[in-house]
């Protein structure tokens, strides 16, 4: 991908230094998002409901005067009105990270009323707020490849799998499969995000990232990389989450922290972007994720599936749509792994294997 430099001219704006706001700050993709904002030179409005966890970032971020931290809160409305005011674009990256809930009575209200409706509220207010700013030319919507399926209506597998491949609500609602709650969160707030828009006259551009890896700013282990990594951590509830996108996908695709935010820069600089966008660099069915992760961090406790394993991938995930434009991914499957273990390995998530301190 070409950089733009740091003096970016569009009509009315020629000569001035562009500001874009990201909501989210303080995660995974926000976070490195910032940074990559930052080194392309432009000026940065972090938002995050806590600035306070925003501290360890900013050596990190060196953004200088460029870079100006808010408190906002996606449930307060009028909350995000001075981050976004004077912005030329809106990445909005923050979302809920609710995976499931504890078995309680009227689970599906509960669900709705406390963590569906305060997510779908929140987008409309942070898109209330670019109306109110008029000087917003464009949002990008982080979405998620939990939204879409690689199963048709009669269960088989598609050829290719693309972006109108959308998980169907009422199949996730029955099912409640492992991480259900947030897909349920992605598709109504991408539903919702996309008719205000329509209506409200809003650029809106959807990225929709598959599992995210690589190296991590954010002073924990981010949840995809504990997702991804799942199989040598024998973590139960994020192992589950991996087999469930595998089922769904009938293979795990990835893609680079660093991918990803260029592809979300790429999407808001490019005039002619237009709806909904797959981010995905590789895919690989289980056994040939666990195999790698084996050979790259040797342990006795690696997890297998009990299930059946197709050999070969029955869907293709296409990001043909993102290249079309003339996106190219930097970073393969190999670097991924290496470095969200890596990553793991500093912030002391795992141990050396086999006490080998030449590692990694």
């Amino acid at each position: 991908m070409e950089d733009s430099g740091k003096l970016v001219e569009s009509e009315g704006n020629k000569g001035a230094l562009l500001s874009f706001c990201v909501t989210g700050s303080t995660g995974y993709i926000g976070s490195w998002l910032v940074k990559s904002l930052l080194q392309r030179g432009y000026i940065v409005h972090a938002t995050a409901r806590d600035p306070g966890k925003v501290t360890c970032l900013l050596p990190l971020w060196n953004g200088g005067d460029r870079l100006k931290v808010f408190k906002a809160d996606l449930k307060e409305e009028g909350s995000f009105d001075e981050a976004v005011k004077g912005c030329h674009g809106v990445f909005h990256v923050a979302a809920s990270m609710e995976f499931s809930v504890i078995a309680k009575d009227n689970i599906e209200n509960y669900v709705q009323s406390y963590i569906l409706d305060p997510a779908i509220k929140g987008t409309l207010n942070l898109l209330k707020a670019c109306v109110r700013a008029k000087s917003i030319k464009r949002v990008v919507f982080t979405s998620s490849i939990s939204t879409i399926t690689a199963k048709g209506i009669n269960g088989r597998w598609k050829t290719i799998v693309d972006e109108s491949c959308q998980t169907p609500m009422d199949h996730v609602w029955n099912m409640k499969t492992s991480g259900w709650v947030y897909v349920l969160s992605k598709l109504l707030s991408e539903k919702a995000a996309f008719k205000f828009a329509d209506e409200n006259g809003i650029d809106l551009i959807s990225i929709i990232p598959t599992t995210v890896g690589g190296l991590f700013l954010t002073p924990t282990v981010p949840a995809s990389v504990r997702v991804l990594l799942s199989p040598i951590t024998g973590d139960s509830e994020f192992n589950a989450i991996l087999q469930a996108v595998h089922n769904r996908m009938g293979s795990i695709s990835v893609v680079h922290i660093e991918d990803i935010c260029n592809a979300h820069i790429f999407l808001m600089e490019h005039t002619t972007a237009k709806g909904q966008y797959i981010c995905s660099a590789h895919s690989c069915v289980m056994s040939q994720l666990v195999d790698s992760l084996a050979l790259m961090y040797p342990c006795s406790g690696i997890q297998r599936s009990s299930e059946e394993q197709q050999d070969s991938i029955p869907s293709e995930v296409s990001s043909e749509k993102l290249k079309s434009l003339g996106f190219a991914y930097k970073y393969g499957p190999k670097e991924i792994l290496q470095q969200s273990i890596s990553s793991c390995l500093q912030h002391g998530y795992l141990k050396n294997p086999s006490n080998n301190d030449s590692y990694p």
